[in-house]
C-alpha cells in the first residue's frame, strides 16, 4: 500500500468518525470514553493524522453503534456493493509484508466482516477482546496459522477451519518459515 493510499484511507476514516460523532451528538470526550481510547488519539483520527489499528476501529465502531465497514466506507447505501481489488482497504501491515484487507462488511449495528489475511514468517497480530458473543470463523487457505486464545495455541494447516468466540484477547501468528493466507469472517453485535 502506498503512502497516498494510507492517506486516503485515514482521511475517509477521519470524515466518517467525525460525521457519526456529530450525528449522534457526542462530544470528543464522550466518544473517547465510550470507545475506551484517549481523547488525543481521537483528535488525531478526526484530523486524519493517525493510522488507527484494527482494534481501535472496532472500539470506535462499537461506541458509535456502526460497523467497521461503515467507518472505512467499504459498505455504501445500496443493497449490493461490489468492490474492485484496488478499492479494498488494507487495514494492517505486518513487519515483513503481511496484510489484512477488509474485503466486505455489513452496514449498521450488527457487524459482519470478511477479511483476507496474509502473514509472512514470524509475523503476528495481537487483538484485544471483542465485545461479548463475538464469533470469528477462520479458514486457512495456505500455510500454517497459530491462533492463541485463553492461553491455548490452536494450530491450523491449509484447509483447516476454526470457529471461536473472541470476547477475550487473542493472537494470530505465523510461527513457520512459509507465508500463511487465511480468510476470516467476524460477527459482532454492537454494544
Amino acid at each position: 500500500m502506498t503512502d497516498k493510499d494510507k492517506t486516503a484511507i485515514n482521511e475517509a476514516i477521519a470524515k466518517r468518525v467525525y460525521t457519526f460523532r456529530k450525528q449522534y451528538g457526542m462530544s470528543l470526550d464522550e466518544l473517547a470514553k465510550n470507545a475506551e481510547i484517549s481523547k488525543g488519539m481521537l483528535v488525531q483520527i478526526e484530523k486524519g493524522r493517525a493510522n488507527p489499528s484494527i482494534g481501535i476501529l472496532c472500539k470506535l465502531a462499537n461506541a458509535l453503534a456502526v460497523s467497521v465497514a461503515d467507518i472505512v466506507a467499504v459498505s455504501d447505501d445500496p443493497k449490493v456493493t461490489i468492490r474492485q481489488p484496488q478499492d479494498i482497504p488494507t487495514l494492517w501491515n505486518g513487519d515483513h509484508g503481511g496484510t489484512a484487507r477488509l474485503l466486505a462488511g455489513s452496514k449498521g449495528t450488527i457487524m459482519i466482516e470478511l477479511w483476507r489475511w496474509s502473514m509472512f514468517p514470524k509475523e503476528q497480530f495481537v487483538s484485544e477482546a471483542h465485545s461479548k458473543e463475538t464469533i470469528e470463523l477462520i479458514h486457512v487457505e495456505g500455510g500454517c496459522l497459530d491462533v492463541l486464545v485463553n492461553g491455548e495455541t490452536y494450530t491450523l494447516s491449509a484447509g483447516d477451519s476454526m470457529t471461536a468466540e473472541m470476547d477475550v484477547a487473542h493472537t494470530y501468528q505465523n510461527s513457520t518459515n512459509e507465508p500463511v493466507h487465511f480468510t476470516m469472517t467476524v460477527y459482532e453485535k454492537s454494544r
